[in-house]
Parts: C-alpha cells; sequence; structure tokens
C-alpha cells in the first residue's frame, strides 16, 4: 500500500471509530435478553458503522467482505472473536468495549442471514 494512503486509512478509522462511540449502548445489565429495541441499535450500527469500512453492501471497501458466502468457512466463535477483540495490525478494532458477547452472537446471525 503506498505510504500516502496510510493518513486517508487512519481518518477513515477514526470516522468510523467516532460515529460508532456516537451510538447509545445499553448497559452491558441488559446484554443477556437483547430486546427489538437493542437489536434495532445493532443493525443500525451493522449497516452504518461497520458498513463504513466493509461496505455499505457488505461486499467489502477498506474492510474485508461480510457476505454469508465468505463468512460460510468461519466459525461462529472465530466471528465473534473478531468482532469483539479485532484484528491486530489492521484496521478492524476491538468493539469488546462497547458490545456484549450477545451482541457479537446477534451480529454473526446477521451476518450469516445476509443482513
Amino acid at each position: 500500500m503506498p505510504t500516502a494512503d496510510k493518513p486517508l486509512i487512519a481518518r477513515t478509522y477514526a470516522i468510523a471509530t467516532a460515529a460508532f462511540l456516537s451510538l447509545v449502548i445499553v448497559s452491558s445489565a441488559f446484554a443477556a435478553d437483547i430486546g427489538d429495541e437493542r437489536r434495532a441499535e445493532l443493525a443500525y450500527m451493522f449497516e452504518q458503522d461497520c458498513g463504513s469500512c466493509h461496505g455499505l453492501s457488505m461486499k467489502g471497501g477498506l474492510g474485508s467482505p461480510l457476505l454469508p458466502e465468505i463468512m460460510a468457512d468461519r466459525d461462529d466463535e472465530t466471528l465473534i472473536h473478531i468482532i469483539l477483540e479485532g484484528v491486530p495490525g489492521t484496521p478492524m478494532p476491538p468493539w469488546k468495549m462497547l458490545l456484549s458477547r450477545d451482541d457479537a452472537v446477534w451480529l454473526v446471525q446477521l451476518i450469516r442471514k445476509g443482513r
């Protein structure tokens, strides 16, 4: 990757992170029972925040594609781990400070369904 693209990547990452942090985060006390309101928040986050790197159609961009057929070879635990812990050395940040495990499980189900 050309050196000139690194500032663009850093800005894109910062914007995506700032956008996500602006969402209202439900207390982890409610994580075990993801209700309709939380599912709506997560669906919006998936489209807007995940989509800012993975592409609004989830076909890839700065991040890899999140299409069911591409994710089929990855087990749920691997995807949950990636969501919560991020991928060191890539723009994929850890979301564990903002998402519960139940949130990550629901997002994996969303990925598997193709939204």
